[in-house]
């Protein structure tokens, strides 16, 4: 009897460590019809596309003065910035070498299946949806903020009949959380203000950051091609703007506000590294688009570290004119580029970058939309999900169903959650799979060394493991200075575990009998 409980155990955690070759994902990929329309270049643009957005727009200002006292960068924030992009870097090495091998749709989820087996790829499948969904709540969230800012900038333009666009209900433009927030702080009840349904629920809904997320969805559905040709344009509009800021407002920089460079000291500096990782998410983004580019082995690589590259030297410039321009305490931690602009006269360049910011931001959400669809179209290849995800458009080659999926599911979380909070779980989420990217090239060298590698992380072990301890080591800091986001990530993963074993598992089981059956 105890010999029988044994081997049912043993055979249990066999199919938990079961795990697929890369060759049979590259094998699969090839039998669908994803269409390889992407180069370098457009990889770099879909790159910068998912990393410039909120981050250096609204994520610096707050990075700089800090959440709570004690904990803001000042213009240490440059060296916070340094933290975060080698915290990627070894990582995105690590991503790089992966993508040149197995270049499939899946990013971190398809590369844990191939090293660590079915249970963990659930599990970090599962993580990759909070890092790219959640984190899309947060960039439309953003971008409704800018959005009302521009429409109001133009209030003195619009008939009568139209001004209530420019001040529309506080319960039309933002979360219940934020609403709540926002009534209190101009001293109305929000039990009185919020509409309630049935007399009993309260009604709030973020309607501008709805309309956008159909419209991206809408565009993601028509091809990949299509909507990295709308990335390149919001990109190239973004970089226009902050080079504006850079070099109208580098006349401006007085060094004595640079002065203290870090008030707050290393508690500061590694308190900005975390939020201004926020920035960074994205970058992994890239790799989910590996079965629609032209010579990934070569391209991909490029990709990844172009964009990690391009950002940091953009976000460095940015910070460090910021800073310059205006002293620490009196930076403006919403519209932190904006507010410098009008603080020194030039209005009409701070109304310009709001325009850029939402470009920026739009761009961040489109590519997050493209990752969320990606993870969920490779985890319902292999039998994690209904197969209808994996239906492909006759017309546009797009997986069209798991994209208006993933466009309802983040639409869903729009609605009930709050900006501050998914940023955080999106860092949580982004830290974890950076981490079992670096642990599963470590495992990959080991099981398969002869495997040929395109590219290959240099100085191996070394820089995997100073990956690992980077984003550990600042993924600590936050458990331990953040409050409820602490709580929900390890809640997230407790429900995927969940799920997994009720559903998951088991529709895993049934596959595996019916291709024995059919064998």
């Amino acid at each position: 009897m105890e010999n029988n409980k044994t081997n049912d155990f043993k055979n249990f955690c066999t199919k938990l460590l079961k795990k697929k070759s890369p060759d049979d994902f590259i094998e699969t990929a090839k039998k669908v019809n994803l269409k390889k329309t992407l180069n370098a270049f457009d990889l770099i643009m879909l790159g910068i596309g998912a990393v410039i957005g909120s981050g250096i727009f609204t994520i610096a200002g707050v990075a700089m003065v800090g959440e709570q006292a004690g904990y803001g960068a000042g213009p240490a924030v440059v060296i916070s910035m340094l933290i975060a992009m080698f915290a990627s870097l070894f990582s995105i090495l690590c991503y790089s070498e992966f993508t040149s091998m197995v270049p499939v749709a899946g990013t971190t989820y398809t590369y844990t299946y191939v090293t660590m087996g079915e249970f963990m790829a659930w599990i970090v499948g599962w993580i990759l949806m909070l890092e790219y969904a959640i984190g899309n709540v947060t960039m439309a969230s953003s971008w409704t903020g800018y959005f009302m800012e521009l429409l109001r900038g133009f209030s003195h333009i619009f008939p009568s009949w139209l001004q209530w666009l420019c001040n529309p209900p506080i319960w039309l433009i933002n979360d219940y959380r934020t609403a709540v927030s926002v009534y209190q702080n101009m001293g109305l009840d929000p039990a009185v203000e919020i509409p309630k349904l049935f007399g009993v629920i309260p009604f709030c809904i973020n309607v501008p950051a709805i309309v956008l997320l159909l419209v991206i969805t809408i565009l993601l559905v028509q091809g990949i091609k299509e909507s990295t040709k709308a990335a390149t344009i919001l990109v190239f509009i973004k970089l226009a703007v902050i080079f504006l800021f850079i070099f109208a407002g580098m006349f401006y920089v007085t060094p004595d506000n640079w002065v203290p460079f870090a008030p707050n000291g290393m508690k500061g500096i590694l308190s900005g590294a975390f939020l201004i990782f926020f920035a960074y998410v994205g970058v992994d983004a890239v790799s989910s688009a590996a079965e629609e580019t032209k010579d990934p082995q070569k391209n991909l690589p490029i990709g990844l570290l172009g964009t990690l590259i391009a950002c940091t030297v953009v976000y460095i410039a940015t910070a460090l004119v910021l800073s310059g321009m205006v002293a620490t305490e009196n930076i403006n931690t919403h519209a932190p580029i904006a507010a410098a602009m009008n603080s020194i006269g030039l209005n009409k360049v701070g109304g310009i970058i709001a325009v850029g910011a939402l470009a920026g931001i739009t761009s961040v959400i489109l590519v997050f939309q493209l990752g969320t669809a990606r993870i969920l179209y490779a985890m319902s290849r292999d039998g994690f999900f209904p197969k209808a995800f994996q239906k492909i458009h006759k017309k546009h080659g797009t997986p069209h169903v798991v994209t208006w999926v993933s466009g309802i599911l983040v639409i869903f979380c729009a609605i009930f959650m709050d900006l501050n909070i998914s940023a955080e779980l999106c860092n949580f989420g982004t830290f974890t799979n950076f981490m079992v990217i670096c642990i599963a090239v470590l495992i990959l060298r080991k099981t398969d060394p002869e495997r040929p590698r395109p590219f290959k992380v240099p100085f191996v072990p070394w820089f995997p493991i100073l990956g690992i301890m980077l984003c550990g080591g600042i993924m600590i800091h936050g458990f331990i200075t953040l409050g409820i986001s602490s709580i929900l990530f390890p809640l997230w993963i407790l429900i995927g575990v969940a799920i997994y074993f009720a559903y998951g598992y088991k529709k895993q089981r049934r596959i595996e009998n019916n291709t024995g059956e059919q064998e």
